[in-house]
């Protein structure tokens, strides 16, 4: 009698670590105003979703004009400098889109540094003049003849200070720390950038390590507050920071936005409540139009023209260069009664209970990023606008309830613990980037994601990616790689029998 064959057991795959989420609204791109056909057509170019393009947009507009107002709000008025912080896939387009509309910043960039290679030749031989001067009025200045020393000290008090070294000509930063932040303000301009399309550096860097993450945090929320900065250092002293802005736009992928989202020191200090967040649907796979309309390119260029036009415009800065004292942007009659309407109705949704209740610290905000985003859109079309008119202040309300919406969408991907968002952020380098079938704590340590490169921040995420099925533990012992180990796992990658 032959033996039963044995019934194949049916094993279940890997299960996901965190929710799926699920798409957000089509983003209002008709409340862009101004932006709206510079948008259309990097998205016609590109064909990635259009609230990349958008949020490109807002941001260099942001950029622009935020050294020449503050816009009046409710409780006072505040900087025109919008953050963002845009999650998509790689692949999905964001540095096309940013390239469209960054063309105009690199083309600034790069006269400014033309010139400033000039301005520093120059700056030598105006130093040696000077200090000429300055040594012969001091020698005349300490003579015995009075009438000659008087004249002399006379002019020496005429002569000045010595000449001041040109800005530096930079109006962006991709990877600072802070500390590189404030270095920029020293020698540069009074209205900078810190901008990325490859955010998960900056993300998962130096400046938001564990030592120097509530550095970062506190020192960004003060310059979107447009506070004043104040340095102090044992080495270098104190320093102060008036008069400085910062706009910024940080394009990650998921793997490097979602622990930032789960950060509980990212979004207990507010800091995340100060972007303009969106994760657009994807586009991948449906990009199959051939071409563009020419017209596309012109707007663009129009695009890129008005922007030139601005950041060639003398910022309002007073005696001090690097220190700005920008003018009031008022709000109309009607754009203040509809901007208490969007408060009010922001406000009643935040109560126990409520639609908002898990997003306060993006609600409490919302009335302040409508202003930002209407005086943004107000000065792109006019530098010298008199007031905030309430179709602009429509247009930031529309948008900034789309990014409200949103903030409520992705809140759930902050509401999973540290050591899920790490066990995420492990997986997907195990599948993606690991090349071994099996792997070994060291491996992780050596060549894993930044933020799990200590032995004490490991077990919980391997623990949680064994307990999903992604990793089956080996036995004691077991040979990886030619070499018998105390440790070891096998991956489990999906569809696949271990």
């Amino acid at each position: 009698m032959n033996a039963a064959k044995p019934i194949p057991l049916k094993i279940e795959g890997p299960q996901p670590l965190l929710r799926e989420i699920l798409p957000g609204e089509a983003y209002p791109v008709a409340a862009l105003g101004p932006l709206r056909a510079a948008v259309e057509a990097v998205q016609d170019i590109t064909q990635a979703p259009v609230g990349i393009a958008a949020q490109s947009a807002l941001s260099v507009a942001s950029l622009a004009v935020q050294a020449f107002a503050d816009v009046e709000t409710l409780g006072g008025d505040v900087p025109l400098s919008l953050f963002c912080l845009t999650i998509a896939e790689s692949g999905e387009r964001k540095s096309s889109c940013d390239r469209q509309f960054m063309r105009g910043v690199k083309d600034r960039e790069k006269a400014l540094s033309e010139a400033f290679k000039e301005a520093q030749a120059a700056l030598e031989v105006d130093r040696e003049i000077w200090a000429g001067r300055r040594k012969r009025l001091m020698g005349d200045a300490a003579g015995t003849e009075k009438v000659k020393a008087s004249a002399a000290e006379a002019d020496l008090r005429a002569l000045g200070p010595e000449p001041r070294p040109p800005l530096a000509p930079y109006i962006t930063a991709q990877e600072p720390t802070f500390e590189g932040v404030l270095k920029l303000y020293q020698t540069g301009r009074p209205a900078l950038g810190l901008f990325s399309d490859e955010a998960g550096g900056f993300i998962g860097g130096h400046a938001m390590n564990s030592d120097n993450k509530l550095k970062t945090i506190a020192g960004l929320s003060q310059l979107w507050n447009g506070d004043t900065v104040n340095r102090v250092r044992s080495g270098d002293g104190a320093s102060s920071y008036p008069g400085r802005r910062l706009a910024a736009h940080l394009m990650a992928q998921p793997i490097a936005a979602r622990p930032l989202m789960a950060d509980p020191q990212a979004s207990g200090q507010g800091f995340l409540a100060r972007f303009l967040i969106t994760e657009p649907q994807s586009a991948i796979g449906t990009r199959l139009r051939r071409g563009h309309d020419p017209a596309s390119d012109l707007t663009v260029s129009a695009f890129a023209a008005r922007l030139s036009t601005i950041l060639e415009t003398q910022m309002p800065t007073g005696d001090n260069p690097q220190e700005l004292t920008p003018n009031r942007l008022p709000l109309s009659a009607g754009a203040r009664e509809l901007l208490w309407r969007f408060y009010e109705a922001v406000e009643a949704a935040q109560a126990t209970g409520r639609t908002m209740e898990h997003v306060r610290a993006y609600g409490s905000k919302a009335a302040e990023q409508a202003a930002r985003i209407a005086g943004v859109l107000t000065l792109w079309a006019d530098l010298d606008a008199p007031e905030v008119t309430p179709q602009a202040m429509g247009w930031g309300i529309k948008l900034a309830d789309f990014y409200l919406s949103e903030a409520r969408r992705l809140a759930e991907a902050g509401l999973v613990s540290e050591d899920t968002a790490k066990a995420e952020r492990l997986r997907k380098w195990l599948l993606e980037s690991w090349p071994h079938a099996d792997v070994l704590p060291s491996d992780v340590l050596k060549h894993g994601p930044n933020a799990l490169r200590e032995r004490s921040k490991l077990s919980g995420p391997l623990g949680a990616l064994v307990k999903a099925g992604w990793l089956v533990a080996l036995p004691e012992g077991a040979e990886v790689r030619g070499v018998s180990r105390k440790e070891a796992y096998r991956i489990v990658r999906a569809g696949h029998v271990v």
